[in-house]
């Protein structure tokens, strides 16, 4: 028998027991849409995490000074620590696993244009921090270190204070007071959806330069002088991470007289161990859904199973038929192979479709801040075909392995005595 007639003959015996068939093909269908969008849904909530937590920062490291908790050098613990001005020099000096190692320091200010006013918060800090902190500029600029360097009286606002103190005009150009000091705005930032903070959202803030800020914003007291509020690092990656907290600690304890162990004296706000967490976190939920996932898909493979070892039974006439008239052990056993393999492989590409296309329609809708949508990635894709293909096999193995066994005298004698 050519293939042409063997697949002539596997499609009609199919279609004669069509209900049977499409039963079978919804087990299997449903076990690839299930896994597909299981695992996307898991792919969608881990991205939508990550992207909501590099609205606050990326990679970063944020040191806030506090008491000692240790002695050390003979000092008692309980001493207030407050980082200076200058100390991010020597500290990025002594921390090669860090790229960035910069102060920042903060005050309310006393904010008005030609048209509107309010006290809003001013952050000084260095140019990076738009990188470390997720700031992208919607107009003109941020500041560079030439402004930094010389002080110049330049402003970046957020893009909540630009409506603020302009409404919906033009303030690239504009001038704003700040405690009644001229500030020329340079640029403003686009706006972001911001899920944590230590002093408030960027979007209400000013940014200028930070020798600008400890010139004419610095703290006050009770504040020591020449003091500022913290200091933010980044690695220069996940793998330099732990040496970089490491020589920050080393380095901050030497200037200020502390055990580099105390976290008391030194605690870090660290966005790079928040995301560690939270990745093995949605691993997990990724690896349960998918294992759930196929435990379905390898159901609907035994149900395929069990439908053809009922095909064998109720067709061993035919079988028996067949064989007296010539049909050998290998085109019985091609025929009922081949009968698997169409079924699996009709509802896969079926349940794959319709996971895609249901995917790729949920993800036309507004998404929650936590959720970046179904996302099934061509990968997903690749390993459930691959799954359903060892399936396949699994599932047409033994049932045609059973009806090429069959002796087609006790396949005439059964059928005739039933």
């Amino acid at each position: 028998m050519s293939f042409e007639d063997l697949l002539r003959d596997t499609l009609a015996t199919l279609w004669v027991n069509k209900r049977r068939t499409l039963l079978t093909m919804f087990g299997i269908a449903w076990g690839i849409i299930s896994i597909t969008v299981m695992v996307a849904a898991g792919e969608g909530l881990g991205k939508g995490i990550q992207k909501n937590q590099e609205t606050f920062g990326k990679d970063v490291m944020v040191v806030f000074s506090g008491r000692t908790s240790m002695q050390a050098g003979g000092l008692r613990s309980g001493r207030a620590i407050r980082f200076m001005e200058n100390d991010y020099k020597q500290v990025a000096a002594e921390s090669p696993a860090c790229k960035y190692v910069m102060p920042e320091l903060g005050n309310n200010v006393q904010a008005h244009s030609l048209y509107n006013s309010g006290t809003i918060d001013t952050v000084g800090s260095l140019p990076p921090f738009t990188e470390i902190r997720s700031i992208t500029v919607a107009e003109g600029r941020f500041y560079n270190y030439e402004d930094n360097a010389e002080a110049r009286n330049v402003a970046f606002l957020g893009s909540d204070t630009k409506k603020q103190l302009f409404a919906e005009r033009d303030a690239v150009g504009a001038t704003v007071w700040l405690n009644e000091k001229p500030y020329t705005v340079i640029g403003v930032m686009k706006f972001k959806d911001q899920n944590s903070s230590y002093d408030g959202t960027d979007t209400r803030k000013i940014f200028i330069p930070f020798d600008s800020m400890k010139r004419d914003f610095p703290n006050k007291p009770p504040s020591p002088e020449h003091s500022v509020d913290r200091i933010l690092a980044a690695p220069w990656s996940l793998a330099s991470h732990p040496d970089c907290v490491t020589q920050l600690r080393r380095s901050l304890g030497r200037l200020h007289n502390f055990d580099p162990r105390d976290k008391e004296a030194a605690s870090i706000w660290d966005t790079v161990k928040g995301a560690e967490a939270n990745r093995m976190i949605i691993v997990g939920m990724e690896v349960f859904m998918g294992a759930v996932g196929i435990a379905t898909l390898f159901l609907g493979g035994l149900g395929v199973m069990n439908v053809m070892l009922v095909s064998v039974r109720e067709r061993t006439r035919e079988i028996g038929v067949r064989m007296a008239l010539g049909a050998t052990r290998r085109s019985i056993l091609r025929q009922f192979f081949l009968e698997t393999v169409i079924v699996v492989a009709l509802s896969g590409g079926t349940g794959l479709i319709v996971s895609y296309g249901f995917c790729a329609l949920v993800n036309l809708l507004p998404m929650p801040q936590f959720f970046a949508g179904l996302l099934a990635s061509w990968k997903l894709g690749a390993g459930s075909v691959l799954l359903l293909g060892l399936i396949a096999v699994l599932s047409a193995l033994y049932p045609a392995n059973r009806a090429a066994s069959v002796d087609p005298i006790e396949a005439l004698r059964f059928e005739a005595g039933g």
